[in-house]
């Protein structure tokens, strides 16, 4: 299976860097095919709704990063979302990605899987990430694959003193192939 991460950290070797690795290593060690694309530096601009890509096979006006991570949506048989918690939702770096994800609705996606890993300070402020996450994968029919949220994300480096890293690992370990 083809395994897209999107890491929606902008900090670079951070606690999101570390939970997507270690999903990244149990899934490459079961044998699947993982390229994971650091969204935090990428010029990705919002999705401006003109739906040009409507009427040019999924091809966004816009001439950006988006582009090479849509070829990539493209080969992909599983989608994880990576993601720090910011004011209860996913960060801004990922969810630019995910809006334009928009130039494939009428194209269609190849992806049947996903998962989300989400990391915070708190506990108890996953819910409305988490939420929108379900509602994606019932609308568009992708078999979810499972969701791990890990608080106490203090400082950086915490995940590497958490059992987050070893649950990610399990998590992408569980997928088998196919």
């Amino acid at each position: 299976m083809n395994i897209l991460v999107l890491n929606g950290s902008p900090r670079k070797k951070g606690n999101t860097e570390i939970m997507a690795d270690a999903f990244i290593k149990g899934a490459s060690e079961q044998g699947h095919q993982v390229e994971k694309v650091n969204l935090g530096h990428m010029k990705i601009a919002p999705c401006l709704a003109c739906e040009f890509c409507f009427t040019h096979n999924g091809v966004c006006v816009q001439k950006d990063d988006m582009a090479e991570i849509l070829d990539k949506v493209d080969n992909a048989d599983m989608i994880v979302f990576a993601s720090p918690i910011y004011w209860f939702s996913i960060s801004a770096q990922l969810k630019a990605a995910i809006d334009r994800l928009y130039a494939r609705a009428k194209k269609g996606f190849n992806i049947r899987y996903a998962a989300l890993l989400l990391d915070s300070a708190s506990d108890g402020v996953y819910r409305s990430a988490v939420a929108a996450y379900e509602d994606t994968c019932s609308y568009l029919r992708w078999e979810n694959k499972g969701i791990l949220t890990v608080p106490g994300m203090d400082a950086k480096g915490d995940m590497e003193h958490s059992d987050g890293v070893e649950k990610a690992y399990r998590l992408g370990k569980s997928l088998v192939s196919e």
